[in-house]
């Protein structure tokens, strides 16, 4: 039995990884922490979870709490990851892994220390679309020429997922981009040689950029193009179009279809189509089997490494 805390457990997240983890076997929740008392006590006893708290270090400190899994604000990611590794618990952060690459380094550093498990939250790795496309390219089926990814949503306020207020500000590059950037570089197995990066005018409230555009080229020739904008008044979410030289492909979230729209069946791809459930499933698996997981921290910080190159390109 593998006994998991759960931070930020309220949250728009922290929800999907425990309705995730409920699905698993050999696993409980033996703690989730929150912001406020009051709020967490009701979430944990509406949930039926033993202990509620609203300091991370008093989880650690718990000879009950195998694992975490933090769904907290993105600037506090390394902070935590590092308490937790320090504390001797195996962690799955959220992306990013941090919003710096000094922190992502320190990171990285911190967990080959150890003999725990680290690992960042990249969901885009195990959604069942982008799992069949990355068997199709190591067999050798496919080359990407271009993926062209569009990331929009409509949040000129500070809001979450759920549409309520946020305590901490988003950010395109550091969080949202960093979903592609990863994917990009897992599914072609190259690191960029040419990045650029452009953005539009900060927000005057939540003074971080709105719209973005990033390109990314490999030695191989891949690109990548992506926009991202917090302007979008319009369909939401993230979409992927790869463009290959032996067919197009269209990625909606846990749906994938022809470059003509036919569906394609995903059904023998993954246990579930839920990719933070897969997500928390490798996590698990990993603590049980004792390997190093897809998506372990060191594995992630060459795409952290590109967004810093894209950040400095920017200023």
């Amino acid at each position: 039995m593998i006994r998991i805390a759960v931070a930020g457990a309220a949250g728009a997240f922290g929800m999907k990884h425990l309705d995730a983890l409920s699905a698993i076997e050999g696993v409980e929740v033996t703690s989730v922490i929150g912001r406020t008392r009051d709020s967490i006590d009701a979430f944990a006893k509406e949930r039926n979870i033993a202990h509620a708290t609203t300091d991370l270090a008093e989880s650690l400190s718990r000879n009950d709490v195998d694992a975490v899994i933090l769904s907290t604000p993105t600037q506090m990611h390394a902070a935590q990851s590092i308490q937790c590794l320090n504390a001797g618990k195996h962690v799955l952060c959220e992306i990013p892994m941090s919003d710096n690459i000094e922190d992502a380094r320190r990171l990285v550093e911190i967990h080959k220390a150890t003999d725990l498990i680290g690992m960042a939250g990249q969901v885009r790795r195990f959604n069942p679309s982008h799992q069949y496309l990355n068997r199709k390219i190591r067999n050798g089926e496919l080359t990407i020429q271009q993926l062209d990814v569009q990331t929009y949503f409509f949040r000129r306020s500070n809001t979450n997922a759920m549409g309520n207020p946020r305590s901490w500000t988003d950010h395109l590059l550091w969080h949202h981009a960093c979903h592609t950037v990863d994917l990009f570089m897992y599914q072609t197995g190259e690191v960029p040689t040419d990045v650029f990066a452009l953005q539009g005018p900060e927000h005057p409230e939540l003074g971080i950029a709105m719209d973005m555009t990033i390109g990314l080229k490999t030695a191989s020739g891949s690109l990548c193009t992506l926009s991202l904008s917090f302007n979008n008044d319009g369909p939401l979410g993230t979409f992927f179009r790869y463009i290959c030289d032996n067919g197009t492909y269209i990625a909606r979230y846990d749906d994938l279809v022809d470059g003509r729209e036919n569906p394609i069946d995903l059904s023998d791809i993954a246990v579930s189509n839920n990719g933070i459930e897969l997500i928390d499933r490798e996590f698990v698996e990993s603590i049980q089997q004792q390997r190093v997981p897809n998506s372990s921290f060191e594995q992630v910080l060459p795409a952290m490494e590109v967004l810093d190159r894209l950040q400095r390109a920017m200023t």
